[in-house]
C-alpha cells in the first residue's frame, strides 16, 4: 500500500460531511470551505456526502454548501452511491444495473462532520476498520468530547477547573424527576441546559425556575436523552483553538478570542455562530498577559488529557476575579473558513488554507493501526 501511496502525484482526500444529525447543515458549511481551500496541485479530491439517512454519495459539480435564501444546505443525493469496504481503504461506486467498480484507494479522509455520527467517534471507528487514515482525533477522544458529562468528568479528573453542572439521563428524567430537579435547584439559578451530545449550540436554552427548567429539559431531549445542566457562570467568553505539530513537538495553542455576540441573542446560539454578521471575535483577547499564557496552557493540557489529535477548540469563561473556567473541548471545531478556531489561526499566523494542508499532512503522515 505504501508503494502505491508514493508512486501518486497526488494524494487522494476524501472530504466527507452531512450526516444523520442536526448539525448536517454545519458540516456542509465547512466542507464547503474546505473544499475551496484545498491546493488541487497536491491533492486528488473526492466529496463526498453523508445523507440523512446514512447513504453515502460523491456529490455531483453543483453541489450547493452555503445557506441560501435563508435555507440551510443538505446533500445532494442524486450522486453516485458509495461504499467503503472494510480493510480495502477504496471507494466502490454503486450505480444502478451496473457491476460495482473500484474508484481508488483513498490516503486521507477529512471527515468534517459535527454531532452524533460524526464527531463521536463512530466514523472514526469505522475508518480504523477499513484501515484508513483520517484528519483529527481518534475513537475515544472523539467520543469523549462528544459526550460533555464524561468530558468534564475527564478534564475535571486531569486538575482542570470546571463548573458546576448536574447530568439528567433518559432513566432519571422518567422515573426520578423530583431527585433530578432537586440536584439542579443546588446549582442555583439562572443554568443553561443542553443536549449531552451534540454542537452548534443547538439544543441550548436557559431556565431562570423550575417550570422554565422542565422545558428546557424536553427542548434539549429532543436532540439527546441525555441532558447537560449547568450552573450558569459570569464571565467573557474567550475560546483557543490547538493544533497538534507535525513530529514530536508538543501541540501548539493559538491566540485566544473573545467570542463577542450581536444583537439580542442571550449567548452564543446557533444563528449568532452561523448567520451573518452575529458575532465578532476580538483577537488577542483583552485580557491580561498572564490570564493569556495560563488559558494556552490549559487548552494543551485539556488537548493533551483527552488525547485528541489533529485539532480542537477549547472554550473559556474569564470571571470578573480573573478566574479562568473551562467550559468544554471540541475535537470538530466548526469549520468554514469564518468558523472560530480558523478564525484564531489565521490571527496567530496560520492561513485557512495552510491549517487545511497541515491537517491533511498530519493524518498522512500518521501510523494506521494503535497508535
Amino acid at each position: 500500500m505504501n508503494e502505491v501511496r508514493e508512486s501518486r502525484s497526488r494524494i487522494r482526500v476524501a472530504v466527507v460531511f452531512g450526516g444523520r444529525n442536526s448539525e448536517h447543515a454545519v458540516s456542509l458549511m465547512g466542507a464547503g470551505s474546505v473544499l475551496e481551500a484545498i491546493d488541487r496541485s497536491k491533492y486528488e479530491v473526492f466529496p463526498i456526502g453523508i445523507a440523512q439517512d446514512g447513504r453515502w454519495v460523491l456529490v455531483p459539480g453543483s453541489q450547493s454548501y452555503a445557506i441560501e435564501g435563508g435555507r440551510l444546505p443538505s446533500v445532494d443525493e442524486s450522486g453516485t452511491a458509495l461504499a467503503l469496504p472494510s480493510e480495502s481503504g477504496s471507494l466502490v461506486a454503486l450505480e444502478p444495473g451496473q457491476i460495482p467498480r473500484t474508484l481508488g484507494e483513498v490516503d486521507v479522509v477529512f471527515p468534517v462532520m459535527h454531532g452524533p455520527f460524526g464527531e463521536d467517534g463512530t466514523i472514526q471507528g469505522l475508518l480504523e476498520m477499513a484501515g484508513v487514515r483520517y484528519v483529527g482525533s481518534g475513537v475515544l477522544a472523539s467520543a469523549v468530547g462528544m459526550d460533555k458529562a464524561y468530558m468534564k468528568l475527564v478534564l475535571r479528573a486531569a486538575g482542570l477547573p470546571v463548573g458546576p453542572f448536574v447530568t439528567v439521563t433518559d432513566r432519571d428524567w422518567r422515573i426520578d424527576r423530583a431527585r433530578v430537579l432537586k440536584e439542579v435547584e443546588e446549582l442555583g439559578w439562572p443554568v443553561f441546559v443542553k443536549p449531552a451530545r451534540a454542537g452548534s449550540s443547538q439544543g441550548i436554552s436557559k431556565a431562570h425556575d423550575v417550570e422554565s427548567l422542565e422545558a428546557a429539559v424536553e427542548f434539549a431531549r429532543a436532540h439527546d436523552p441525555k441532558v447537560l445542566v449547568e450552573a450558569a457562570i459570569v464571565g467573557r467568553e474567550i475560546e483557543c483553538a490547538v493544533l497538534e505539530s507535525l513530529g514530536d513537538a508538543p501541540a501548539e495553542a493559538s491566540m485566544p478570542g473573545e467570542v463577542l455576540v450581536r444583537g439580542e441573542h442571550e449567548f452564543f446560539d446557533f444563528e449568532a455562530k452561523y448567520y451573518p454578521d452575529q458575532m465578532a471575535l476580538d483577537v488577542p483577547a483583552d485580557i491580561p498577559a498572564e490570564a493569556i499564557e495560563a488559558l494556552r496552557g490549559m487548552a494543551v493540557q485539556a488537548f493533551e488529557a483527552l488525547g485528541c489529535e489533529g485539532l480542537s477548540r477549547v472554550d473559556f469563561f474569564y470571571t470578573p476575579s480573573g478566574e479562568l473556567i473551562l467550559n468544554e473541548i471540541n475535537t470538530m471545531p466548526g469549520f468554514t473558513s469564518l468558523s472560530v478556531a480558523p478564525q484564531l489561526w489565521a490571527a496567530s499566523g496560520l492561513s485557512y488554507a495552510d491549517l487545511v494542508d497541515r491537517l491533511i499532512q498530519l493524518a498522512y503522515n500518521r501510523p494506521a493501526g494503535l497508535r
